[in-house]
């Protein structure tokens, strides 16, 4: 068999087939209304899954090779100041997010927004007006990788002033959780963000740039522009047969990757100068494979890495997988306090050799809303009727960077490791609804003011059992009767006037006004049985019967029982009598006087026929 056979039925013995199990995936063409079909067999779904907001369109669509980067949604401060975009019912792990952003003065007035984005409630993009020009033209590509386990993945956009937020377009792939060391990086403690992911060698590609295979959805740079000027001698290394161990589990990194690198011609440093913001960790990863033919043992080629001028490892590539075979390492540089990130391949016998960089921010996830409060504030955001323009989307408190919900005020729970909702303020703005029980959930709810607006229904069983201080109900549209819940010793402050509220008020939340609180509930004419409010009707309390009056309504019930049993009782003994089903000595007497009756009857018949044989008619009178 030839050699060059032989290495071929080789290669393909050890070029497994890709192989990927997650199959939850989302491209969204933000702002389009039809769903299409890129070049690349790519099916980008009509715009869905967001809270509000426009479409638009960029001013110059002919820019744009790709229909999904020409539309675009815009959210303007008449949805709110905070509008998101939530994927539902997703399967809990990791996944790859990639967004499209673009402005193109879509709407004519020459001013690129300043907006920042979250997601899962941490702030991990901020654009900031003006943008640089090519950027602003023709958009640009950002991506990132995080944990989620809600059921949902919230993309939130937060307008700055009232700039409106633009998206082009957002992909949602699920990776494998155990890709890029998650017990390294934090797990769902943390989000990497995309600071740099390299190609040596060769040009730009992956989704959406070349029909190359990427599972994550990764797109490749050249590193070309990001090589130190103290890099002299840059030779480009093609590989002359497939690459083995690609496509593997858990990263699944590409062969297009290792089908090329980067050497130096000479005796210098491979170096890379890389972005990045300080006071932050990074993760490097960094990519091998020895495809120069002319190396084929080991000791030929080893190098040193060295990140911010600390040696971090040496390496021989050959020595640890052998020739034309993927090889990474990766490493974290921690608490960064300069920039930029200095990545320098340094020789020690050869030159080096590099196939591909990525480089993410290790960015810290941010404390969140207690998952009970945070579904409360859904029940409550339904059933107020909370109008769009107040922007109650997402996450209520988080991001920590923003401002919460409007109206609400967050603060942290004792250990800090999640947030709390406080007090909520939402007097005179229009509300149409009615209060959800759940709102007992807010265990931690100080105040409550929803004064002056047009709720009805009920008040909630559990309002105020717990942690409540000051409630405001007043003028509002609220019935039925004051619960108990209310009459907690915590509360401070209550405003029931103006409502359609009737029945006993418990005298323990009358006692607020008594121990240096205030307390109104005039302008309810169905209240009563405190001072200031009419007596209540004797056995009546809080629209229905007092204990007392059950207890009465009982007593009476079981008289009349009583009473109607006695008189069936008579009735059967009276029955009884008229058929002789009496007691056997009763029955005894009576058939001796019916046997007396019998014979006395004898006597006086016996008596007449004597005598009307003597011809004596006897008188009667």
């Amino acid at each position: 068999m030839p050699p060059a056979t032989a290495l071929l039925l080789l290669s393909l013995l050890f070029s497994p087939s890709i192989s990927f199990p997650f199959d939850t995936a989302y491209h969204i063409d933000c702002g389009s209304s039809t769903t299409t079909t890129d070049k690349f067999n790519t099916t980008w779904l009509s715009d869905r899954y967001f809270t509000a907001g426009s479409n638009g369109l960029v001013s110059e669509p002919l820019l744009f090779q790709s229909f999904h980067e020409k539309t675009l949604r815009y959210f303007p401060i008449s949805s709110g100041k905070k509008n998101c975009y939530i994927f539902p019912e997703l399967p809990s792990g990791r996944y790859y997010l990639r967004t499209f952003t673009v402005y193109d003065n879509y709407d004519g007035k020459s001013h690129s927004p300043s907006f920042d984005l979250s997601v899962e409630g941490t702030l991990v993009f901020s654009w900031r007006s003006p943008w640089e020009e090519d950027i602003s033209r023709y958009g640009a590509y950002s991506d990132l990788i995080f944990f989620t386990s809600d059921g949902d993945a919230d993309v939130c956009f937060y307008s700055i002033a009232t700039d409106p937020p633009v998206i082009g377009s957002l992909e949602l792939i699920q990776i494998d959780p155990a890709s890029y060391d998650p017990v390294l990086t934090g797990n769902d403690s943390s989000i990497l963000v995309n600071y740099g992911r390299l190609t040596c060698g060769s040009g730009q590609w992956g989704p959406g740039f070349s029909n190359d295979t990427d599972v994550f959805g990764r797109a490749w740079q050249s590193d070309a522009k990001f090589r130190s000027a103290n890099s002299i001698g840059i030779k480009s290394v093609t590989a002359v047969r497939n690459v083995i161990n690609t496509d593997t589990s858990p990263n699944y990194f590409p062969a297009k990757l290792y089908d090329s690198a980067v050497t130096l011609t000479g005796k210098g440093n491979l170096e890379y100068e890389l972005p990045v913001d300080a006071k932050l960790d990074y993760l490097v990863w960094l990519h091998f494979a020895e495809i120069d033919v002319s190396v084929n043992q080991k000791g030929k080629r080893v190098f040193d890495v060295i990140i911010n001028d600390e040696n971090v490892t040496r390496i021989d590539i050959f020595k640890e997988v052998g020739g034309f075979a993927a090889y990474s390492y990766h490493y974290v540089a921690k608490n960064l306090s300069s920039t930029p990130l200095i990545v320098k391949l340094v020789p020690v016998i050869g030159s080096p050799l590099l196939c591909g960089l990525e480089n993410y921010a290790i960015v810290p996830a941010d404390v969140m809303t207690v998952p009970e409060q945070a579904s409360a504030m859904q029940a409550l955001k339904e059933s107020l009727r909370v109008p769009e323009r107040m922007g109650w989307n997402g996450d209520p408190c988080a991001p920590t960077n923003w401002d919460a919900w409007e109206g609400v005020t967050c603060h942290p729970n004792k250990d800090e490791s999640a947030l709390v909702i406080f007090q909520i303020d939402l007097g005179s703005q229009g509300l149409k609804g009615y209060i959800s029980d759940k709102i007992d959930l807010l265990t931690n709810l100080v105040s409550l003011n929803l004064s002056s607006n047009s709720l009805g229904g009920t008040l909630p069983a559990g309002l105020g059992q717990n942690s409540l201080k000051k409630l405001d109900l007043s003028n509002n549209l609220i019935s039925g009767s004051i619960p108990d819940s209310l009459t907690s010793s915590n509360l401070q402050l209550v405003l029931l006037n103006g409502n359609k509220l009737e029945g006993q008020v418990p005298e323990e939340l009358y006692s607020v006004g008594v121990h240096g609180g205030a307390i109104d509930l005039s302008g309810n004419k169905g209240l009563c049985g405190v001072p200031s409010l009419p007596d209540c009707p004797m056995f009546w309390k809080n629209g229905g019967l007092s204990n007392g009056g059950k207890i009465a309504v009982g007593v009476s019930c079981g008289v009349l029982f009583l009473f109607v049993a006695v008189i069936i009782y008579i009735c059967i003994r009276r029955r009884r009598n008229d058929y002789d089903f009496g007691l056997p000595q009763e029955l005894m007497s009576l058939a001796a006087k019916r046997n007396k009756y019998q014979r006395q009857k004898s006597l006086m018949a016996l008596e007449m026929e004597s005598q009307h044989a003597k011809g004596f008619i006897p008188s009667y009178n």
